[in-house]
């Protein structure tokens, strides 16, 4: 049983795999809330238990403002929960095949933070929509409305992916050879027309997710990461540092030191081992003295 334990803890805190660490996220929040909301059924009566009184109303989000911002919390906690199975399945899946692509060619540290960023757009575009737009104020719709689920956050991977490699393929049952670009097209035309549902909150929800995923790779290839940028506010400084006395050499000979830093950084996460050959010869020029 330790060992299963152990293997779990590797594959979802230690494997680098952030994909897989915000899918158990998801899996953990709604296996947990359900789990014991049929417990708690079970062993009391059928119906609407306060477990699920209690998630409804301090962990989904709503529109309304006053209760916004009493329960200022859940712009967070919106993105973590699901509504049913069906729900978690489809959201998990688009995660885990949008998101290996992504992670495939950006790294593993830009994902967790695109999916928090994603998801706090497609809040932030649902409650202005619900508090501005003549079609719900009209009907006071704020006041009733809430909103749950992941997809905000993983349209803001999915469109991210497809910016960045509009024409990668991937097959699709029935449909074959697909471009992403097209793939993202039709669901980003079936969330705007889904708006006329009764999932209206969750529609523009998933369109801002997708505006969040665009921008982002857009800003990106100019050169303005603004997941990295925040993550660095909270980075703490490497201890360990190799200076290279050049004095009389050629500073082209030898490697900036942002990128030995950054060298460094990785061997404290990773390991000596995980660097590339490339990467051990820069630190092998930096660390010669005259």
């Amino acid at each position: 049983m330790s060992t299963l334990w152990q293997n779990i803890q590797h594959k979802i805190l230690r494997s680098g795999n952030n994909i897989r660490l915000l899918i158990s996220i998801n899996v953990i929040v709604f296996l947990a809330i359900n789990i014991s909301a049929v417990i708690e059924q079970v062993l009391t009566h059928f119906g609407d238990g306060k477990i699920l009184q209690f998630t409804d109303e301090y962990l989904r989000m709503s529109a309304h403002l006053p209760t916004l911002l009493k329960h200022f919390w859940t712009p967070l906690t919106y993105m973590f929960m699901h509504a049913g199975v069906l729900h978690i399945l489809f959201n998990m899946l688009w995660l885990y095949w949008m998101g290996q692509i992504f992670e495939e060619y950006l790294g593993n540290k830009r994902t967790i933070g695109l999916y928090l960023m994603g998801g706090l757009a497609g809040a932030l575009f649902y409650v202005l929509a619900f508090n501005l737009l003549p079609g719900f104020t009209s009907i006071n719709a704020a006041r009733g409305s809430t909103i749950v689920g992941a997809s905000a956050s993983v349209m803001a991977i999915v469109v991210a992916t497809a910016t960045l490699l509009p024409d990668y393929t991937i097959s699709l049952i029935l449909f074959g050879p697909v471009k992403l670009k097209w793939l993202v097209f039709v669901i980003l035309v079936l969330d705007f027309l889904g708006i006329a549902s009764g999932n209206a909150g969750g529609e523009i929800a998933h369109l801002g997710g997708a505006l969040m995923g665009f921008i982002y790779i857009k800003q990106l290839q100019k050169g303005n990461d603004w997941v990295g940028s925040i993550a660095k506010l909270f980075k703490p400084k490497p201890k360990l540092k190799v200076v290279s006395n050049n004095v009389g050499k050629n500073p082209a000979d030898y490697p900036r030191q942002d990128e030995i830093d950054r060298i460094l950084d990785k061997i404290s996460q990773s390991g000596y081992n995980s660097l590339s050959k490339q990467e051990r010869e820069t630190l092998k020029r930096a660390s010669k003295q005259d």
